[in-house]
């Protein structure tokens, strides 16, 4: 599993355009949001939590799921994938030695966006450090699933672009990043709250500013009770997305 996390791993390091994005994205985010105290004060109380929080949800979702979703698609169709299953490697080893260089990224830029931010905006400590990491570790969880499961749809490369729009766009808009989901209209907030990403915002904000979804800042000292909805909403879809990759996943290119 190492050795195919490092061949993918080199394989994307020769694409300087993907490397100078993932490196120089949470730089100008951080350097962009300074100016957008609304957006802001959406995400979380204070600059360096709301642009942390934006950084690693929109990691994610943009970085795990759409760019697994492409090598996948590409694996296959030069038939890399069915090669792989001929050799020691178990089906597991090779989905999670593909999954790991785009996990490993978004949490470098998860990582790189708190440096930035405790340097030009300052990033308080954060209030729980275990909600933090166990929303990095679900989220990734949860999108590199769902982005094996979503190559079921995708016979091409380029059609990538297009299979992947519904669990790009509808989960990253309504996640709680850019409106308060309060504003919805009744029914609608709570079903946003099942979408992948948004119980991803929620610990994230809980961890670093111990803010709910309402806005309102409780203390997690002595419970964890507005934890628990967003850490199972995110366990079932890692259930949902084992099952669907178990169920549709394809290791040969359609002929």
């Amino acid at each position: 599993m190492t050795s195919l996390a490092w061949s993918e791993a080199l394989l994307l390091r020769r694409n300087p355009l993907a490397v100078l994005v993932a490196i120089g994205l949470p730089i100008f985010v951080v350097l962009g949001l300074q100016s957008s105290a609304e957006l802001m004060a959406v995400v979380g109380p204070d600059p360096g939590s709301a642009i942390l929080t934006m950084i690693a949800a929109v990691s994610l979702n943009l970085f795990v799921y759409y760019n697994l979703v492409s090598s996948l698609v590409a694996r296959r169709e030069e038939l890399v994938l069915k090669r792989l299953r001929t050799g020691e490697a178990t089906d597991l080893q090779i989905l999670a030695g593909a999954a790991i260089p785009a996990v490993v990224i978004a949490w470098g830029q998860a990582a790189l966006a708190a440096i930035a931010s405790a340097l030009l905006v300052g990033l308080p400590l954060p209030v729980n450090l275990l909600l933090v990491v166990l929303a990095l570790l679900l989220g990734a969880a949860v999108f590199a699933l769902l982005a094996a499961a979503t190559t079921a749809l995708t016979r091409s490369v380029e059609m990538a672009q297009l299979t992947t729009l519904p669990f790009l766009l509808i989960p990253l808009n309504f996640s709680g990043l850019y409106f308060p989901l309060s504003e919805l209209p009744e029914g609608l907030d709570q079903l946003a709250r099942l979408l992948p990403l948004t119980p991803v915002v929620e610990l994230l904000r809980l961890g670093l500013s111990g803010t709910t979804p309402d806005g309102s800042t409780v203390s997690l000292a002595g419970s964890f009770a507005p934890a628990v909805q967003p850490v199972l909403v995110l366990l079932a879809w890692v259930v949902v997305g084992g099952l669907a990759t178990r169920r549709w996943f394809r290791w040969e290119p359609r002929r």
